[in-house]
């Protein structure tokens, strides 16, 4: 049974259609405002501020294309504040292989690299990257062999390092994408 034609609820209207988009529009700038900058997350902030990944210099050579920092996330590790930073070469076509890096900084000291969690002479990329609590998580994609397209990784295992006695613990295996 069909509602009678006069009801003024029984068509959409031009009206109607801007008002759902302008209501999605505010939840989405919302959203934006509200939520989180970076891929942060801790059980409790460290009293320091976490050091910045732009001003480290990290253990491989981009030539005169330079570092970027694709990613970068807040840790606390044993009230220390880290970063974890997922850096590569600049690339203006292509994908260059990822690095991932646990910055730290001694008051009053400049930030270093502390450990290296994938190097990029492994030739992997990182996506999927957070860090929660004392776990450093990422799905790193790779190659089988040098016949693979850099275009499109053959290889994907997700990984978890763990903060355990002053070190960080791979609890995965990686694929080192190379035959």
């Amino acid at each position: 049974m069909q509602p009678p034609a006069g009801l003024p609820h029984t068509h959409s209207r031009p009206v109607h259609w801007l008002l759902t988009a302008l209501a999605v529009a505010a939840v989405l700038l919302g959203a934006a405002l509200v939520g989180p900058g970076d891929d942060t997350a801790t059980a409790s902030a460290p009293t320091a501020p976490a050091p910045d990944p732009a001003a480290v210099s990290y253990p491989f050579d981009c030539g005169t294309v330079g570092v970027e920092v694709v990613r970068r996330a807040a840790a606390d590790l044993d009230g220390a504040a880290a970063t974890v930073a997922v850096v590569r070469c600049r690339s203006g076509a292509g994908t260059a292989p990822n690095g991932v890096y646990v910055l730290t900084a001694e008051q009053g000291a400049a930030p270093r690299v502390t450990a290296t969690l994938v190097d990029p002479a492994q030739r992997m990329n990182v996506t999927g990257f957070a860090v929660r609590d004392d776990v450093v998580s990422a799905t790193l994609l790779g190659y089988s062999s040098a016949d693979v397209p850099r275009c499109c990784p053959d290889r994907r295992r997700d990984v978890q390092w763990r903060w355990r006695d002053g070190k960080f613990v791979l609890t995965a295996l990686p694929v080192a994408g190379r035959a």
